[in-house]
């Protein structure tokens, strides 16, 4: 699982050694396109303070809010799995999708037809330029695996995500397991 190279629909799970780094600490990223020219992706376990209905008042329901990544945190992205609700979905892979029309999102939030086990939203995303991905696997920054979560991967409960891969991982990662975020405080 260790040896993987990215692709789209993959995770990057942070290294335990990431520290101090506010928006991959402990993250995990789902690979929303890859290619030669570059990456882009979704932090899914970053939960903001605000949600959806703060930024779109109109809304009647409110969604959790991620953290997407550093790039463009002015924007609102999302993910999904169900494209036949949402025109214009990317099927990024194994049934999860990416963006789509957004006034067609308001309406199924407003009408009650879409739920938080259906779609995620994030402000931001995690870009890196062709050679900054391989350039950061290489210095041992992320680990590549595979979505075992499949369509699942959206209703995961997010707090304990990073921790579960590290837990699948085994071996020396069991060990941070329970260590603390910032390893001086222990």
């Amino acid at each position: 699982m260790i040896a993987l190279k990215p692709a789209k629909g993959h995770l990057l799970v942070a290294e335990p050694t990431i520290i101090g780094d506010v928006a991959f600490n402990r993250s995990v990223v789902l690979l929303a396109n890859h290619s030669d020219t570059g990456s882009v992706g979704f932090i899914l376990n970053k939960v903001l303070d605000f949600t959806l209905k703060d930024l779109i008042p109109e809304l009647k329901f409110s969604f959790k809010i991620y953290n997407g990544g550093p790039v463009e945190q002015d924007n609102l992205y999302f993910i999904h799995k169900v494209p036949h609700l949402i025109p214009d979905s990317i099927e990024i892979a194994n049934g999860i999708y990416w963006g789509g029309n957004f006034e067609a999102v308001k309406e199924l939030v407003n009408r009650e037809m879409i739920d938080e086990n259906q779609i995620k939203f994030f402000l931001g995303y995690s870009g890196w330029d062709a050679d900054q991905l391989n350039a950061e696997l290489d210095s041992h920054s992320w680990i590549v695996t595979t979505n075992e979560d499949q369509t699942g991967l959206i209703e995961r409960p997010y707090d304990s995500f990073w921790k579960d891969k590290m837990l699948q991982l085994g071996g020396e990662y069991l060990l941070w397991c329970n260590a603390p975020e910032n390893p001086s405080y222990n």
